[in-house]
């Protein structure tokens, strides 16, 4: 390619806040879910790197044809990937997630049924000229002249008003968003920098303790594996509480070991193996669709212990991000540890979305 920035190159980054920042000179934009992407367009060449420089292309090949209509000839752009749920609530995590298959079919497949698209919100190369060094707004100006929007390439929405921000962080969690993003408009672009803010939510969940993984190097809890009940009284796995310190982990492993004992005589997931591949309940275990070699199976516990855990979003029934150890809850039961206790956003269309922060 023969573009003033080469691939492969590091995004920016951002700090985590809760409350939306109100300073001068700030541009805020929806914090998409997706999977960040970096588009490098010379002429017919496109090339689709991941936030940690891996090639995109041969997961998402719908994008490529599309993305030549609404590029300029030679750029580089930053933006997101993402899939709208096909349900009309919002966007689809779990789709996206399926579509990092090593089956070229099943790829396909999938780009048939639930096809990607490319929200674009920082222009940093155009024909000749490095644009990482000019102020963002500037930068953002030139993308709203230089992008051909299309059905599947859509220019992020943004407002220089923190208080249709604030309106944006309550409503558009419901379309699966992540959050907001506040950007300085006469900030450069810094790679692999957190010189961004981004705003994000966090709440309380009391959790069963179903089980948990070894860590990684054999010593000690890797992760403790959290489920809620629903109204039929199915435990369904929620996510897992993880990134304790190694003092922690040992503690854990001494702590919960007498709750293995007996464990799997009447463990609600016992049968996750086949629950899994039949049933639309959620289950641990398997192996994970990012390394192939990463065994997830788990040491389950008798269902006795409740943790108190910070979460950030709630998507499909599964907690989505930053899900955070506070405090073991001896006063809970496991049988009260349920949905219903859940404050969940109303679901937002992808393309209500759009239209309403346009």
């Amino acid at each position: 390619m023969r573009l003033p920035i080469q691939p492969p190159i590091k995004p920016m980054l951002a700090k985590l806040t809760r409350t939306i920042p109100t300073d001068d000179g700030l541009l805020y934009e929806p914090k998409w879910d997706g999977f960040r992407c970096i588009a490098f367009r010379d002429g017919d060449d496109i090339e689709l790197t991941s936030r940690n420089q891996k090639p995109f292309n041969r997961y998402f090949p719908e994008l490529l044809p599309v993305l030549l209509d609404a590029l300029p000839e030679r750029c580089v752009i930053d933006g997101e990937i993402v899939v709208a749920h096909a349900g009309g609530k919002g966007l689809d995590f779990d789709a996206l997630q399926q579509r990092i298959h090593p089956a070229e079919s099943r790829v396909r497949m999938l780009a048939e049924q639930t096809p990607a698209s490319f929200v674009a919100f920082d222009l940093l190369a155009v024909d000749d000229t490095d644009l990482t060094s000019s102020p963002f707004g500037e930068r953002r100006a030139l993308l709203e002249q230089r992008l051909a929007p299309n059905a599947s390439v859509h220019l992020t929405p943004a407002t220089t008003d923190p208080a249709i921000a604030e309106r944006w962080f309550t409503r558009f969690e419901g379309a699966g968003l992540d959050g907001v993003m506040a950007k300085r408009l006469d900030g450069i672009y810094t790679p692999d920098k957190r010189t961004l803010v981004k705003v994000k939510h966090e709440r309380t969940a009391d959790c069963v303790v179903a089980g948990f993984r070894v860590h990684k190097d054999g010593e000690g809890v890797g992760s403790l594996l959290l489920g809620l009940y629903d109204d039929s009284d199915r435990l369904h796995h929620v996510g897992v509480c993880a990134t304790f310190t190694a003092q922690f982990r040992r503690e854990l492993i001494d702590d919960l070991g007498p709750l293995t004992t007996d464990a799997i005589d009447d463990h609600p997931w016992r049968e996750w193996a086949e629950a899994q591949a039949n049933s639309d309940q959620r289950m641990p275990g398997g192996f994970s669709r990012w390394n192939v070699d990463k065994d997830l199976s788990f040491v389950p516990l008798r269902i006795e212990r409740v943790v108190e855990v910070t979460f950030g979003q709630l998507e499909g029934g599964r907690f989505r991000h930053g899900v955070k150890f506070q405090r073991w809850r001896p006063d809970r039961t496991p049988e009260s540890c349920r949905y219903e206790q859940l404050d969940v956003a109303q679901p937002v269309r992808f393309d209500d979305l759009l239209a309403e922060s346009g």
